[in-house]
């Protein structure tokens, strides 16, 4: 068996070993969904008449403002908060092995070093998919109407993937660099602030000016802009290059630090 092929079949049985992980403990799935759905019916129905009011586009039909703007403006923010928390299972989960031994045990076998992490970055893939549409069914629920075309449903399915599979090697190196599973779980939580910061919930012309220089230059608000603009049908200028920028320097980041922590475990 050549080195590649031993390689994608570890790989393939670590990714089973992860699914069955969430199969047999689906409250961390519900727990990782939950909190998105939380902050949208919250935005939704508690803040979302007086801050849709303060939003100028019209809404299918003629109305302007109010709720039901302002759930269109909000489910992208907490689309992308979805994958935040889904990605902070996964740091959890990569202390648990850390913590707990089994990575030894791995080490002492004849397996592919890449295919214990390559695992739980295809298994938070599958994981983040189904809280997405989870949480996609509850904003649509709740009056989210998209009017994304075939091919902007495509594009954004894309922008949602490379922006998982960079955050999820970011916590992966979280989860290794954690001495606990009680850090771990707390280590990634700015990922899920980060949409406040920026043009998720208010856009950032409404900031101070100094927090609104923040929220224009952080890395999820030409993600988020880019999700919008592809679900709403709208412009989106530059900020799909910025974003796709961003996950590749989020991602080749995460990975050589996952991969310096995971060698220097092993010497």
């Amino acid at each position: 068996m050549t080195t590649s092929t031993q390689a994608l079949s570890d790989s393939a049985t670590m990714l089973r070993r992860n699914l069955r992980h969430m199969i047999r403990y689906p409250s961390m799935t519900l727990m990782l969904v939950g909190m998105p759905v939380i902050f949208l019916l919250l935005f939704v129905y508690v803040l979302g008449g007086t801050l849709g009011a303060g939003l100028s586009a019209p809404v299918p039909g003629g109305a302007v403002g109010g709720r039901a703007e302002y759930v269109n403006y909000v489910a992208p923010a907490i689309i992308l908060m979805t994958v935040a928390a889904a990605v902070q299972g996964t740091a959890i989960s990569v202390a648990m092995d850390m913590t707990e031994g089994i990575i030894a045990r791995f080490r002492t076998m004849s397996i592919a070093r890449v295919s214990v992490l390559t695992g739980h970055v295809i298994g938070t893939l599958v994981q983040t998919l189904i809280s997405l549409v989870l949480v996609l069914g509850v904003a649509l629920l709740v009056g989210f109407r998209p009017a994304a075309s075939p091919m902007q449903w495509l594009a954004t399915a894309g922008v949602l993937a490379a922006v998982t599979f960079a955050l999820t090697w970011l916590s992966v190196a979280l989860g290794q660099v954690s001495k606990s599973v009680e850090t771990a779980s707390n280590l990634p939580m700015p990922l899920t602030l980060l949409p406040f910061l920026g043009s998720g919930f208010v856009p950032t012309d409404s900031m101070p000016a100094g927090l609104r220089w923040f929220a224009e230059y952080q890395p999820f608000t030409p993600i988020i802009e880019t999700l919008r603009g592809l679900l709403m049908d709208k412009p989106i200028g530059n900020n799909a290059v910025i974003a796709l920028g961003w996950c590749v320097v989020i991602a080749l980041g995460g990975y050589l630090w996952s991969k310096k922590l995971f060698n220097r475990e092993s010497a």
